[in-house]
């Protein structure tokens, strides 16, 4: 199963790479049949609004529409590591959704927020986008509660593996479940 896993932040000094590497770190070693790749949407030339055609036409006219569908296509399960701003999840994400819609269709998707207390409401409403654009998010979502992390002067998360340790169980726990649901549609 390749996952992706999609940096959401495009902001100077996030901590959403630091998040996204100790996720990738986390499920690799899971199983053999898991690989991960981390896609940073700050990496990604994608601008608001450029394609004439709506995405569900499946029509890209933009090279930059057409590298990113070839990059959403190759993945199985997306996993979405984000920060909540203002109750909500950054502009960035909502964009890079919204340029495609076909290469999302039922694919399993697990949200990993990040907030002072979790990021709840941002995954609230990322859930009804993803719902929006046919994937399967999964009920299973991890809150990194913010407020309980020891942070550097630079604003980079003190040992990330420790810091984080207690959402290991559930992301594994999600991991397992989508593993078990793309066999038993297999099988």
């Amino acid at each position: 199963m390749k996952i992706q896993i999609i940096i959401g932040s495009v902001r100077q000094g996030r901590i959403g790479p630091q998040i996204a590497q100790w996720v990738r770190d986390c499920i690799v070693g899971v199983s053999e049949a898991i690989s991960a790749d981390i896609i940073d949407l700050a990496e990604w030339y994608l601008p608001m609004d450029d394609e004439p055609f709506m995405p569900s036409s499946g029509q890209y006219i933009q090279p930059h529409t057409q590298k990113w569908s070839e990059k959403i296509n190759q993945g199985q399960m997306m996993i979405f590591v984000f920060p909540q701003y203002n109750w909500g999840y950054p502009a960035a994400l909502k964009n890079a959704i919204d340029h495609l819609y076909h290469e999302w269709k039922d694919k399993p998707a697990l949200m990993v927020s990040y907030a002072n207390r979790g990021g709840a409401k941002a995954a609230t409403q990322l859930k009804q986008v993803l719902e929006g654009v046919n994937m399967q998010p999964l009920n299973t979502a991890i809150e990194i509660k913010l407020s309980e992390l020891e942070f550097e002067e630079n604003g980079m998360i003190v040992h990330p593996v420790e810091g984080l340790s207690q959402y290991v169980p559930a992301l594994h726990e999600a991991l397992a479940l989508v593993i078990n649901s793309m066999s038993i549609k297999d099988g």
